[in-house]
């Protein structure tokens, strides 16, 4: 028997970095898809990087939509949120009501 048929565990981990709050954050937003990160791999900006310091990346969580560049502040560090706002980042109460995502 193959260990990958539904049902079976496989030999090897699986990751998932999709947001657990993800029925409720479709609701908000059905077209960005949050996902979790460090912030070392997410790859923010640095004008956002340079007002943290007191951390380290790799650490730090951020979820987010890294296409739409938005993030989810209820599940982001918050002096990350706090640096992201002030860039051209989107916080997901922001898109969703005056920003982009506004339908």
């Amino acid at each position: 028997m193959e260990a990958s048929r539904l049902g079976e565990r496989s030999p090897r981990p699986v990751s998932s970095r999709t947001c657990p709050d993800w029925p409720a954050l479709l609701e908000i937003a059905p077209d960005l898809q949050f996902k979790h990160y460090t912030v070392a791999e997410a790859k923010l900006p640095a004008e956002a990087l340079a007002n943290v310091s007191h951390v380290s990346l790799d650490d730090v969580a951020i979820c987010c939509d890294l296409d739409r560049h938005v993030f989810n502040p209820e599940h982001t560090d918050e002096a990350i949120a706090e640096a992201l706002r002030a860039t051209h980042w989107f916080d997901l109460r922001e898109w969703a009501s005056r920003g982009p995502g506004v339908a």
